[in-house]
Order: C-alpha cells, then sequence, then structure tokens
C-alpha cells in the first residue's frame, strides 16, 4: 500500500507546556486510522497540525510526497469535519453542501452534478430543500460529512464527530461512516476518546498518552496484545494481576502460577474478563463477591488472597447456575489469553 501522509518527528507547544511530543506516524492510501486517547492527550492538537489549523513546533508533514508543514488549510488535500458541525442555519441542505464548491467556482452543472452525487451517498437526497435548522442530530452530522466529502479530499479529517449524538445515533453513524469509507475507498482520519467506536470503525488505531503514541496497529492486535498497561486498561475491560517472573515461571500475588518465557522479574498479568471461566482445576481462587446480569454476559466480581479484585465475564446464552455469593470458586484462561507487561 502507498503512504500518503508521513509525519516526521511532529512536535507541538504552547508556551512551555508540551502537547504533543516528538512523533513519526505513516497513514497508507485507504486507511481508516482512529487516533485514540482520553481528553488532553494531544490528539485533537494533532488532528488539526494535520489540517493546517495549528502549526507546529518542529517536525514535518508530507501528504502525498509534498512537504505541507507550513501551508494553510485551504490548500491542503485535507478537509476536516468537527464535533459541532459548523453548518450555516441560514443555508438549507444543499447550499450548506455546495458553499466550498462555490467558493472553488466549481462551474454550477458540474457543482449540481457533485453535490446530487453525495447527497445520495450520505442518503439525504430527499432533504436537499430543507433548511438545516429542521435537521436532527444525525441528519445534520451527515451534511457536515457530505459539505466535506464533495471537496473530494485526499484524507478526510473527523474530530469527534459522533461526540454530540446519543448512543443509539452514534451507533447507527458508525454504520454509516464504514459505508461511506468503503463507497468511497478514501482516507479517513478519526480523532475519538471512545474506545468502542475506534475498535468499530477504524482499520488501524493509533493509542496516544499524555502527547506521545505509544502503540499502533490493528483493532486486533491493540486489543489482544496491548504494549503497556494504559493501553490495556485503556482499550476494552482488563483484570492486571501483579506477579513475578523467575526461571519461566510467573507466580501470581493473589496465588497461582503459570509458565511464561521472559526477563526475570516484575510484571504486570493482563487478561480479558471474557477470556477467563469458571474451571475447577483453574490457575487462580477467589472469593465470590456479586454477580451482574448484563445480557450479553454476566459479570463475576472475584476477590484474590492478596485482596485485589476480578472481573469474570460467562456468556448470557446457555450458562447454567451461578455459585452463590460467598463461595470460593476457581477460573482458568488459555494460554494464549494472558499477557505480561514487563516492569509496568
Amino acid at each position: 500500500m502507498t503512504v500518503l501522509v508521513k509525519l516526521t518527528g511532529l512536535t507541538k507547544s504552547f508556551g512551555t507546556a508540551v502537547a504533543v511530543h516528538p512523533l513519526d506516524l505513516e497513514i497508507l492510501a485507504g486507511d481508516f486510522i482512529a487516533i485514540l486517547g482520553p481528553s488532553g492527550c494531544g490528539k485533537t492538537t494533532l488532528l488539526r497540525m494535520l489540517g493546517g489549523f495549528e502549526t507546529p513546533t518542529a517536525g514535518r508533514i508530507e501528504i502525498a510526497g509534498k512537504d505541507v508543514t507550513r501551508i494553510g488549510p485551504e490548500k491542503r488535500p485535507t478537509n476536516m469535519v468537527f464535533q459541532g458541525y459548523g453548518l450555516f442555519p441560514h443555508m438549507n441542505v444543499r447550499q450548506n453542501v455546495a458553499y466550498g464548491l462555490k467558493l472553488q467556482r466549481t462551474a454550477g452543472a458540474e457543482a449540481r452534478r457533485r453535490v446530487d452525487e453525495i447527497l445520495q451517498l450520505v442518503h439525504l437526497e430527499e432533504l436537499a430543500d430543507r433548511p438545516v435548522q429542521k435537521l436532527s442530530g444525525g441528519q445534520q452530522q451527515r451534511v457536515a460529512l457530505a459539505r466535506a466529502l464533495v471537496m473530494r479530499p485526499a484524507v478526510l479529517l473527523l474530530d469527534e464527530p459522533l461526540g454530540a449524538l446519543d448512543l443509539k445515533l452514534r451507533k447507527a453513524m458508525q454504520v454509516e461512516l464504514r459505508r461511506i469509507h468503503r463507497s468511497l475507498g478514501g482516507t479517513f482520519v478519526f480523532v475519538t476518546h471512545d474506545q468502542e467506536e475506534a475498535l468499530g470503525l477504524a482499520n488501524r488505531i493509533a493509542v496516544m498518552e499524555a502527547g506521545r503514541i505509544v502503540q499502533e496497529g490493528g483493532p486486533e492486535e491493540i486489543y489482544r496484545r496491548p504494549a503497556t498497561r494504559f493501553v490495556s486498561t485503556f482499550i476494552g475491560d482488563a483484570n492486571l494481576l501483579e506477579g513475578r517472573r523467575e526461571g519461566g515461571v510467573v507466580e501470581l500475588a493473589g496465588g497461582g502460577r503459570f509458565a511464561s518465557p521472559g526477563r526475570d522479574g516484575t510484571v504486570n498479568v493482563m487478561i480479558r474478563p471474557e477470556a477467563m471461566f469458571v474451571d475447577p482445576a483453574g490457575q487462580i481462587a477467589g472469593r465470590l463477591l456479586d454477580t451482574v446480569f448484563l445480557g450479553a454476559f454476566t459479570k463475576l466480581q472475584l476477590r484474590l488472597a492478596d485482596g485485589s479484585e476480578i472481573a469474570v465475564h460467562l456468556p448470557g446464552i446457555g450458562g447454567g447456575a451461578l455459585p452463590e455469593i460467598g463461595a470460593e470458586i476457581r477460573v482458568g484462561w488459555q494460554e494464549g489469553d494472558v499477557r505480561c507487561l514487563d516492569g509496568a
């Protein structure tokens, strides 16, 4: 695949505060990449530098082989969709979508054809003449998308565009975004703090912590093989157990042991709750504190011998009788479902 966007040593400081530490990142043509992290980690600043709305303190931004580091947003092959949409309230849907083409002086017939095509793509063709104030939140979000896409950017930048929607509408719009991306075959860079959204939308995820990209890879890799303690807890639910490895065997502080190659020393052991199961021959024992039925699964909360607590998610279908509260039970996991984070 062709590298479309290349960031080299990209840095941004505001006075003495460093928002983005020097980072390198390559984005391939056709990627749907999520920049994921908590509030204040620098992800929006990174996106704004990509779009030309912030000037880097140091480093280089290349798009399609061209250095655009010091070029303004109006001259970049990018377009940005903001969380607040930024629609013109005095215009209808068609006028909002056509606004950029008008500024570009695109010929009338060509502009109408492109607007009609993009309205059809986002399923708004029947609302073309409706004032934007009379649209739902999801419809307004699609107008904002259409206005950006009609300009045919090489890279579409999305700054938490689903953040203002309720849960049901947000999930529906995730489906729409995936469909639009497949239809266009374009390159999308999506900023979000919602790990479920990132897993559901992106083919690649870059996780940011305190201004740094701490891990980058496919959704399954990020989820199953987190590189750090932060990534393991930020992406999905995770049980973190303290242990010590000696001679290829990890002894857990809460009881239990298992084989694990690697250097001797302190380790944090990460196991996803859904990867654990009740088993009389399981690796660790704990006292059952609570059970909660959550539809797709039942959550068991256990306290281990060292006082730490873990969660076990049992499938919600075909379960059978659960242990009584206060009972001591053993739980286990498959060898490939445990990850040791050395020295973390």
